[in-house]
């Protein structure tokens, strides 16, 4: 695993909890989609759906498209949660812009 994508203790707790609830325990995918607020939005899906291995923490393995692995360095995986609800933040480094929407970001 050479990228350096980081999961925080909180995304990982509710990682391994949609992945047991879908059947593939300690297993998500991690994709990237045109934005529109910023270049990139991330999905997270269940199971490991033929991608790389990109992350590990706390018994969660976060896979995605080998393809992608380079534009996920320097990126921090965090989860939100409140009683109105809860989701996942993305959060960077420098020469990384991070959208308010906490799920998409671009490459300066």
């Amino acid at each position: 695993m050479g990228t350096n994508l980081l999961i925080t203790p909180a995304a990982a707790a509710e990682l391994g909890r949609q992945a047991a609830v879908a059947g593939t325990p300690g297993q998500m995918h991690l994709d990237l989609l045109d934005g529109s607020c910023e270049t990139h939005v991330i999905r997270l899906q269940p199971g490991p759906m033929g991608g790389v291995p990109v992350a590990r923490a706390d018994g969660i393995t976060l896979h995605a498209p080998a393809s992608q692995a380079g534009q996920l360095e320097g990126l921090c995986l965090d989860y939100r949660g409140d009683l109105s609800g809860g989701g996942f933040l993305v959060t960077a480094r420098s020469g990384i812009r991070c959208c308010p929407c906490g799920s998409a970001f671009t490459r300066l």
